[in-house]
């Protein structure tokens, strides 16, 4: 078991816990990370850019000249791509970006980001946020007394509204519920800030002895 502490609000010890190792205690598989994350920002692409086809373009529908004795090249429409004012040839067209990813596979991701954040000691477990009503005051004062200093996933429970609403307003703070927890975000971020009591709840921690 990896076994990480628990802080209070303040950042003062209050004990520890023992979290699952299938999760966070596992040798980071690069590859499959890399290949996950792809997958995610590839199926975020909206895929609607689109360009009009020779069939597509008004106009051009009659022959620009006849077909011999003029001395130019034969022509059928000035629609055609080499046309100012043609269609396009083998342009974007409305099309989607996502790739098939086992799930296994979506799951190793997962847990080998989670792992490697978990060997840097960037994991934090918080024991009561202290936060009553929406205050992005007090989520600043959280942060800082566990001196998170660069990019934090804060994950909470889906009901914690006023935790929510003090987080979500904080520049580089993204927050989410543990059912959302995914590669990409785990890796862009630089610190991982849990609530004690949903990480229990979940099954990925258990109590320190």
């Amino acid at each position: 078991m990896v076994s990480v502490s628990v802080t209070n609000a303040k950042g003062k010890s209050s004990g520890s816990l023992e979290l699952d190792e299938s999760l966070f205690g596992i040798e980071p598989n690069v590859p499959v990370m890399h290949q996950v994350v792809t997958a995610q920002l590839a199926a975020r692409r909206a895929g609607t850019h689109s360009t009009k086809t020779r069939s597509e373009v008004r106009g051009g529908g009659a022959k620009p000249w006849r077909q011999k004795g003029t001395g130019r090249a034969r022509q059928g429409s000035t629609r055609a791509p080499h046309w100012v004012g043609g269609g396009v040839a083998h342009g974007p067209k409305p099309r989607n970006y996502a790739q098939k990813t086992p799930k296994k596979m979506v799951k190793l991701a997962l847990r080998s980001a989670l792992s490697d954040r978990a060997t840097d000691s960037k994991v934090i477990v918080v024991d009561g946020w202290g936060i009553d009503s929406p205050s992005t005051k007090a989520a600043k004062a959280v942060l800082a007394a566990h001196k998170v200093d660069g990019k934090a996933l804060v994950v909470v429970d889906r009901g914690a509204d006023a935790v929510w609403k003090s987080f979500r307003n904080l520049t580089d703070v993204h927050v989410i519920s543990v059912d959302q927890l995914n590669t990409y975000d785990v890796l862009i971020a630089d610190y991982l800030v849990f609530d004690k009591e949903t990480l229990v709840a979940s099954g990925a921690a258990s109590e320190g002895k």
